[in-house]
């Protein structure tokens, strides 16, 4: 493994650091005064339409597309320093290049499994940050942390199939210009476990598609939203279904690997920048007579957050070029690592960053809050801690197993 960036990934990070520093930090305020204004927590605000024109004509765009013909074509390896620092300001960054969760993961789906049609209406404008879309998998009914256990009908009715459920945490179908969902659910219950779900292109405003409301986090409204949605006897034709009946689980697999590169690096990106909130309101406070920095506590707290920031990211780098090295499914057991070490150090080391700034930290005039909020839910978010460790325990414990004789 080469620990060096290519030299492609270092002009990116450049321009992406600039981008960052003159546009998007100034931008912050600006963003979260608008949709105050607005009154509506889902509002589109103009400044994030300002910043994509900006990042598109700077060639900030659909960075993390391993597709030359859709992207830059970066490697897993390339792209993850670069969602690092997007991470920095997870609010606006990814959004403002084109790389916000789900719609990555989406146009990755609609890229490999799509029809010629599918990537005309809804590839194409997604490409071009005009709409946005969402992912419906999640189901209040059952443990979604067990796919097996979706259980949202999908019955054959002639060429077509009638979805009826209920869904939610379905990130971003609360956006504005959320215009397209991808659902999934149970299509052949009979059949072997990994082939009874299928994956289904569903426009949002389709008869039948409720979106009930939009899910708290921590007593956040995320803008995208995080939806609750309602299918009441919603009609799909058979071209809509993603590879065909049965693909669903294939499909997922193939989805999951890279956006979960793209969600610990942009952890690790909030571990950054909170530390260095962090060192900065330590050294510019006073307390008992001397800077708290001085403190023997705070001293250890900055340097733990430097060597655990520093071992999530070579842990992240190497699932990522295990991947492009190797393959998605080589690299399961470091994907399933990243997945539990990077949220859970960037929350340790967001809640200590809050410590530090007293109450200052869990108010709103600092984004520690907001991160606190958002890295606790990545640890539930795309499989929860126990899941990804149940996968690394198995491959551990395989060579010990008792062959029956």
């Amino acid at each position: 493994m080469d620990f060096a960036y290519s030299d492609r990934c270092k002009d990116y990070q450049q321009r992406l650091l600039a981008f960052m520093e003159e546009k998007v930090y100034p931008a912050e305020a600006v963003y979260a005064q608008q949709i105050l204004e607005s009154g509506d927590p889902h509002f589109q605000p103009p400044i994030l339409e300002e910043l994509k024109a900006d990042a598109k004509s700077r060639g900030l765009w659909n960075l993390f597309h391993p597709d030359p013909a859709y992207g830059p074509g970066l490697t897993n390896a390339e792209y993850a320093p670069l969602a690092e620092i997007m991470g920095r300001s997870p609010a606006i960054a990814p959004e403002a290049c084109n790389c916000a969760a789900p719609d990555t993961g989406n146009m990755e789906v609609f890229t490999r499994f799509g029809t010629d049609e599918h990537k005309e209406k809804w590839l194409a404008p997604l490409l071009e940050g005009t709409i946005r879309s969402a992912f419906a998998m999640t189901e209040p009914d059952v443990a979604s942390s067990d796919a097996t256990n979706i259980a949202m009908s999908m019955v054959a009715d002639g060429e077509d199939w009638i979805l009826n459920g209920r869904k939610w945490w379905t990130s971003n179908a609360l956006h504005q210009n959320c215009k397209v969902l991808i659902v999934m659910g149970k299509t052949a219950p009979e059949a072997s476990t990994y082939e009874q779900q299928s994956m289904m292109v569903v426009p949002i405003d389709a008869p039948g598609v409720t979106v009930l409301r939009g899910l708290p986090v921590f007593g956040y409204q995320d803008r995208e939203g995080h939806a609750e949605v309602l299918f009441e006897n919603v009609r799909v034709p058979g071209k809509d279904v993603l590879a065909g009946p049965g693909a669903g689980f294939m499909i997922g697999q193939a989805r999951l690997g890279p956006g979960r590169i793209h969600h610990c690096m942009r952890a690790i990106g909030m571990a950054e920048r909170a530390l260095e909130l962090m060192c900065d309101r330590a050294s510019s406070r006073v307390a008992f007579g001397k800077p708290i920095a001085a403190q023997a506590n705070i001293q250890d707290w900055i340097a733990e957050a430097r060597i655990d920031i520093e071992m999530a990211r070579l842990l992240t780098l190497k699932a990522a070029w295990m991947m492009d090295e190797f393959s998605n499914k080589e690299a399961r057991v470091e994907i399933a690592a990243i997945k539990v070490a990077a949220p859970a150090m960037a929350l340790k080391i967001v809640d200590r960053a809050i410590q530090v700034h007293g109450g200052g930290g869990v108010s709103d005039d600092f984004p520690l809050a907001s991160m606190y909020a958002h890295l606790r839910t990545l640890r539930l978010a795309d499989g929860p801690d126990e899941v990804h460790k149940r996968t690394i325990a198995r491959t551990e414990l395989a060579p010990y197993r008792k062959v029956d004789k």
